[in-house]
């Protein structure tokens, strides 16, 4: 063979496997967006069982504050709902109307002393809380993991090969910060 089509065959050669790596690269960004998706996924099930759990003993003690309730259980839905067909945009509304909603909540416990005193109202209370400091974890990785991969399908040559293979850019999981900034679950619940 001659010296020109060995360079030619060895450059071929390393363009295969670099582009073979860049696609593999691309792969396993793609999937942590899916696993860190998947984690979120997992913590917004636990606290969606949850939640009318926390609705019914609430119930029991009060009784004129059905309103409050029913956002709560509403909210819940819409960010089931959204969870479901995985619309990010509507599932930042959802949950910045649920955050809302549980900090009403939380906030008109303090009316009751019997129901702050109950067990039960502060086991879930407790959970919630702990969930809803998970969900935030999560959705911190969540967002820069697409992150990465949004950057990556768009550099060049990624972007070459992720156009190619049909890459397509993902939405971060926003939440109105107006509507949340004033829900401290944690706060609300502090002991003086």
């Amino acid at each position: 063979m001659e010296p020109g089509t060995l360079i030619f065959i060895a450059a071929i050669v390393v363009i295969t496997f670099y582009v073979i790596s860049l696609y593999n690269n691309l792969v396993r960004l793609k999937h942590n967006v899916a696993q860190a998706w998947s984690n979120i996924d997992v913590l917004l099930k636990q606290r969606h069982d949850e939640l009318p759990k926390l609705v019914e003993t609430c119930r029991e003690y009060m009784q004129y504050e059905q309103e409050t309730l029913n956002q709560v259980i509403e909210a819940r839905s819409q960010v089931s709902n959204a969870r479901e067909k995985q619309d990010l945009k509507g599932l930042g509304q959802a949950e910045s109307q649920l955050r809302l909603g549980l900090g009403n909540l939380f906030a008109l416990a303090e009316d009751y002393p019997d129901l702050k005193a109950s067990e039960s109202f502060q086991h879930l209370q407790g959970r919630i809380s702990g969930l809803e400091n998970s969900i935030a974890d999560r959705r911190e990785f969540y967002n820069a993991s697409v992150n990465i991969y949004n950057v990556r399908i768009e550099q060049f040559p990624d972007l070459v090969i992720a156009r190619q293979m049909n890459f397509t850019l993902r939405d971060l999981l926003e939440f109105k910060e107006e509507e949340i900034s004033d829900v401290n679950i944690g706060q609300l619940f502090q002991r003086n």
